[in-house]
């Protein structure tokens, strides 16, 4: 007997369909709600101690790369003056009479 796999597929789309389409909503929900604490888990490291649990692990320590400029460089340019007028005044208003000249 061979089995053939698109006689074998319809019946069990099927039956995903029907499970689908009766309790969609309530998977959903169980499915986030197993969700939220599983990433939790993997976030704080439970998979990667269950994985590793009984191996060695091997310290690297960490490297500390500066990276210092090659010569004599040139120093950074001067900035530039703040331009004030001190001989400006600002225009007074027209509409009302008051000026906020000195």
């Amino acid at each position: 007997m061979q089995l053939n796999a698109p006689e074998l597929l319809p019946p069990v789309f099927d039956f995903l369909d029907g499970i689908i389409r009766d309790y969609g909503d309530i998977l959903f929900m169980l499915f986030t709600y197993i969700a939220i604490p599983f990433h939790v888990w993997v976030l704080c490291g439970g998979l990667r101690r269950k994985l590793l649990a009984g191996k060695r692990s091997t310290n690297v320590p960490s490297v500390t790369v500066i990276y210092l400029p090659l010569g004599l460089s040139r120093p950074p340019p001067e900035p530039l003056p703040l331009l004030i007028r001190r001989d400006y005044e600002p225009p007074c208003c027209e509409h009302d009479g008051d000026c906020y000249r000195d």
